[in-house]
């Protein structure tokens, strides 16, 4: 399945990943280190305007040099949203190996990290429709650089880390699809009231975890 480009301004389309962050994410508990980031303002969202995979690769580099030159305490993560590119999650994911390359030819690997979130996430072995894609679901793709040292302190604060992703998946399952829905956490068609969930359906893998 695939998602043609959004026809939405960049403040609207970062106001979606705000709503799905604040919602699912926070909300959800999916994610037990993102609330502290996102309460100090510590997360910086690129709405990228490319529309090939060599553009975005271009940005990409640009990002990460960016994170690594900022002090933590102001930029902390970033997320580079790519709503008029990759929205084919097999080539989407075949792009991860790209941006891994960046990484390591950046000699970042080790220093910064790269998380991903697409609408049509898939983890290998599951169904298009499983409710535990969801948990790597977002309404764009999107890749999320990571701060090595940032994850170790958050792990070393949070004794149970590797259970996270256990619970995501038993916290999804409760959840449901109409669930999920009723978030309101997909694209939007125009200004979203957070006291009204009523944005489209959004539908995401986790590195090793990717279909292939």
């Amino acid at each position: 399945m695939t998602h043609s480009p959004p026809q939405a301004p960049a403040h609207l389309i970062e106001q979606d990943m705000r709503v799905w962050l604040e919602r699912a994410v926070i909300g959800l508990n999916l994610c037990p280190f993102a609330k502290g980031v996102h309460v100090k303002g510590q997360i910086h969202y690129v709405v990228s305007g490319a529309q090939t995979p060599e553009d975005l690769l271009q940005e990409l580099v640009v990002e990460l040099k960016e994170l690594q030159a900022q002090d933590p305490s102001a930029r902390d993560t970033t997320l580079l949203i790519a709503p008029d590119c990759l929205a084919d999650f097999l080539d989407f994911n075949d792009f991860l190996a790209e941006a891994d390359q960046a990484l390591f030819d950046l000699e970042l690997d080790g220093v910064l990290q790269i998380a991903s979130f697409h609408p049509d996430f898939q983890f290998a072995g599951t169904s298009v429709n499983d409710i535990t894609n969801f948990t790597n679901r977002a309404p764009y793709p999107t890749l999320h650089l990571l701060r090595e040292d940032s994850i170790d302190k958050a792990v070393q604060a949070f004794p149970e880390a590797e259970s996270i992703y256990e619970q995501n998946m038993q916290t999804l399952e409760r959840l449901g699809p109409a669930g999920w829905a009723a978030l309101g956490v997909g694209r939007s068609t125009g200004p979203v009231d957070d006291e009204t969930p009523g944005t489209k359906g959004a539908a995401g893998p986790n590195d090793e975890n990717q279909k292939n």
